[in-house]
């Protein structure tokens, strides 16, 4: 079981790492559509999405982590599917078919990233993380904070 969850684990979080780096590399042309679709702030949006998508998918990608890095993956679909892909706003039948797919798409891998998060730590294959390392600290406290949050 360890190799295809490694796999997945791969593919998974290598999407939402090449997503956020190209919230980065796209910054403008993201801005613009996001602030078509009223979303307030839509650079900083942008920013913050990616950086969200960033921080999960590397969690994920190196299983550092990873149930933080599945949070941050789910907050960025929860707020941005709704917002972003609001077919049911559309009048073009192209465009409400395109939101619908990207829609329901976000949807599916919003189902993958709560499941994830359900998998018990550490993660086989994972890049260990020293123990008593600032890093270690910092993560530990906002897992800590989350899971309070969560209960």
């Amino acid at each position: 079981m360890k190799v295809p969850f490694l796999i997945g684990r791969l593919v998974f979080g290598g999407f939402f790492l090449y997503n956020g780096i190209n919230h980065f590399r796209n910054r403008r042309p993201l801005s613009q559509y996001a602030g078509a679709k009223h979303v307030p702030q839509p650079e900083a949006a942008v920013m913050v999405s990616g950086a969200a998508l960033l921080i999960g998918g590397t969690s994920i990608l190196l299983g550092i982590k990873p149930k933080l890095g599945a949070a941050a993956i789910i907050g960025f679909l929860a707020g941005v599917s709704p917002m972003i892909h609001d077919f049911w706003h559309a009048q073009d039948p192209g465009q409400r078919q395109n939101d619908m797919i990207h829609f329901m798409k976000n949807i599916a891998l919003l189902g993958a990233a709560v499941a994830l998060a359900s998998v018990e730590e550490p993660w086989p294959a994972s890049v260990p993380m020293p123990r008593g390392s600032s890093i270690s600290a910092v993560t530990d406290k906002v897992q800590r904070t989350f899971e309070k949050v969560a209960a």
